[in-house]
């Protein structure tokens, strides 16, 4: 368990230092990259049974994708987004969603899928929304 917490952290801090050192464009495309390649696959959380990200590099956009095991139904979408929110939270807090790229105008977008693949919910992570994430 703590080996594959220091592989994350050190995946993490090469990741952030890499991203020093480049322009956004460039920062966004190794993020959906590293995302999908070392975040994704060990990714965990309530109901999540798989995670993807996508870049949109003319748009400054990168959506998120969680793909739950949870039927389509109001009931759900109001029981989720707490927990959805403290999923955010926790991703903020261990950098999985840096908030560098959101100051530097990067938007992401995150969709909460339902087992048949239809939206949940959704947030935008903006500069100005995250001013009250914090």
């Amino acid at each position: 368990m703590i080996n594959k917490i220091s592989k994350v952290a050190f995946t993490l801090f090469v990741v952030m230092l890499l991203i020093s050192c480049k322009n956004t464009k460039q920062k966004l495309q190794e993020y959906v990259v590293t995302y999908n390649e070392t975040i994704a696959p060990g990714f965990r959380a309530e109901n999540v049974t798989l995670t993807t990200a996508r870049g949109y590099i003319n748009d400054s956009k990168i959506e998120l994708r969680f793909e739950t095991n949870l039927k389509q139904n109001e009931s759900k979408k109001v029981a989720t987004a707490v927990a959805f929110a403290r999923m955010r939270q926790s991703m903020i807090k261990k950098e999985q969603i840096p908030t560098e790229l959101i100051e530097e105008g990067v938007e992401f977008h995150l969709y909460y899928l339902a087992d048949d693949n239809t939206v949940l919910g959704k947030e935008v992570l903006t500069k100005e929304s995250l001013q009250y994430l914090k």
